[in-house]
């Protein structure tokens, strides 16, 4: 009775699951990346890419602002369509149809940028200087704010999280500070929608957000593969979480005893992680966090990271380059605008006359980036703060940002669209002759806050030394024994000749070649000249510099 009852029962088992097997399948809804959703921005005057996912073979049709355009899915469900064009104006609905229809509502037509970078792109307004002012003027709602909020992978990823947010008092507080204050200008100055994309993560090196495609046959940076995997070779988990316990009590007596003292306690622990995992191992922000954009259409990209490169800074160039070059490969649309903030003031004022750092090698890395076409940087070296790694002012580095894009990505007329940069030299005797561009206006130094030009008469090396009102402050010069010595400056035209009665025959400059320089060289738009040497030396092992993740 019981074996009869067993066979009934497996064959009602097995005429179901035929039945199911057997009856027509339910065609897969189509989906979005997460970047296609309400309150989008849409680039203005650009070939528009709309993707996502559906059942391949599956008809899909996008519309939106009287624009119609269809694809099927692919074999791997994958389909793309490009729009035409489209023109700024009010706001709109797009309809993607397949299966099933997805509406999207409230989009904008405007200017979208990419943010990206390290903790000072990631630190957000409700940090920066005059919040409650700042909160209180943010109904602006035409700005729109993305935050990509994916995390690092080995491999990269297609899909994205985040959500688009209008400007509001009551939003603006979670916005990147430099990308809103970047946008915030743009917005004012051109009058359309600004889009803001927002993928950035505190503490972490260029290699990380950068394919591993494109740099890992770089033989200088071969050394930095290689310690990550001996990293991984050597890594044993039942190790790494024996010693993260052990260091954990220690911490938590730390803390205890910070907070009797009332003193600051120290940074929370992070956690140990398989090297290959780590957010910090080259490639994997880039898999997680950019990847999955491409190809939103943008008009180009800012970037503000560079201190955790400090301990290597000597590679920046080479790595900035790298990276620039690899997303705009990865977006397909030729040379599109990318500018950087140049690292600011930080440490200790100078005392030297140069003083060779990681971080003034990583200021001339980005200097030198400027070869590549379409690009800018945001020149910040009197915005820093000596005891703190993130500065508060970022209204004034966003608008920096905002003056070069402006100028050269909107060509709007009157713009300054950076500081003073020497671009040659001559030595004649014991002076040397520095050209600058972008001498905006002509060049001044800044006494107190005020912008001053010194009269040319003025001999170059004063009798007081180098103090007395107008002096040019930063500028250093050495002889082939390659000892630096302060320099006294003067202005004529667009050069500024320096010399020192130390060096009787000088044979290389630097200029606010220091962490926190002592320098007054503007140009007439009140941006500062950017730090820079004529010689190649090479410098000291650079300083690696301690923060905050």
């Amino acid at each position: 009775m019981k074996r009869t009852r067993r066979l009934e029962l497996t064959l009602a088992i097995s005429l179901l699951t035929a039945a199911a097997w057997l009856a027509p399948r339910a065609a897969a809804d189509v989906t979005l990346p997460a970047i296609f959703s309400d309150h989008m921005v849409l680039q203005a005057d650009a070939p528009v890419p709309v993707w996502g996912w559906a059942e391949p073979g599956e008809k899909i049709t996008v519309t939106i602002a009287g624009q119609t355009q269809n694809c099927t899915a692919g074999a791997d469900g994958k389909w793309m369509v490009k729009l035409g064009k489209l023109k700024c104006g009010e706001a709109a609905t797009m309809t993607v149809k397949g299966n099933n229809t997805l509406t999207i509502a409230d989009v904008l037509v405007g200017e979208v940028w990419l943010g990206s970078g390290q903790s000072n792109m990631a630190m957000m307004v409700n940090r920066a200087k005059d919040f409650e002012q700042e909160k209180a003027a943010a109904n602006l709602p035409k700005i729109r704010h993305f935050r990509e909020s994916s995390v690092a992978s080995q491999t990269p990823q297609e899909k994205c999280k985040g959500s688009w947010e209008l400007c509001s008092p009551e939003t603006v507080g979670g916005f990147s500070a430099t990308a809103y204050f970047f946008g915030r200008e743009l917005h004012k100055k051109l009058g359309v929608p600004v889009g803001l994309i927002n993928s950035s993560v505190g503490g972490t090196p260029v290699e990380s957000w950068t394919s591993l495609a494109a740099q890992k046959d770089l033989a200088e940076l071969k050394p930095l593969f290689e310690s990550w995997e001996k990293r991984q070779a050597a890594w044993d988990p039942e190790k790494a979480k024996a010693a993260y316990e052990k260091q954990l009590d220690a911490h938590k007596e730390a803390v205890a005893k910070a907070k009797a003292d009332g003193s600051k306690p120290p940074r929370p622990l992070r956690a140990p992680i398989e090297p290959r995992l780590d957010p910090w191992n080259p490639g994997n922000l880039f898999n997680g966090k950019i990847a999955p954009l491409v190809p939103y259409a943008i008009r180009g990209a800012i970037w503000y990271q560079g201190e955790a490169n400090a301990g290597q800074g000597q590679f920046y160039h080479l790595q900035l380059s790298t990276l620039v070059k690899d997303w705009r490969a990865r977006w397909g649309e030729g040379d599109f605008p990318f500018a950087w903030v140049q690292l600011p003031n930080f440490h200790a004022a100078q005392k030297e006359p140069v003083e060779d750092t990681g971080w003034v090698l990583v200021r001339e890395g980005m200097l030198k980036t400027l070869e590549l076409p379409h690009t800018g940087m945001a020149i910040t070296t009197d915005i820093g703060e000596a005891d703190n790694i993130h500065p508060q002012n970022k209204q004034e580095a966003g608008k920096r940002l905002a003056m070069w894009a402006l100028a050269d990505v909107y060509k709007q007329k009157g713009v300054a669209s950076c500081g003073p940069i020497a671009c040659g030299h001559k030595i004649n005797g014991n002076e040397v002759t520095i050209t600058f561009k972008h001498a905006d206006g002509g060049l001044v130094v800044k006494i107190g806050e005020s912008l001053v030009t010194p009269r040319a008469d003025s001999p170059t090396v004063w009798p007081e030394g180098l103090g007395g009102f107008g002096t040019i402050r930063g500028f250093a010069v050495a002889g082939e024994d390659k000892q630096w010595h302060r320099a006294a400056a003067k202005i004529v035209g667009n050069t500024v000749i320096v010399a020192s009665p130390e060096v009787k025959q000088p044979v290389a400059v630097r200029y606010a070649w220091a962490d926190n320089p002592d320098c007054n060289l503007y140009n007439r738009a009140g941006i500062p000249a950017s730090p820079f040497r004529t010689d190649d030396w090479p410098v000291a092992a650079p300083q690696k510099v301690k923060q905050r993740r």
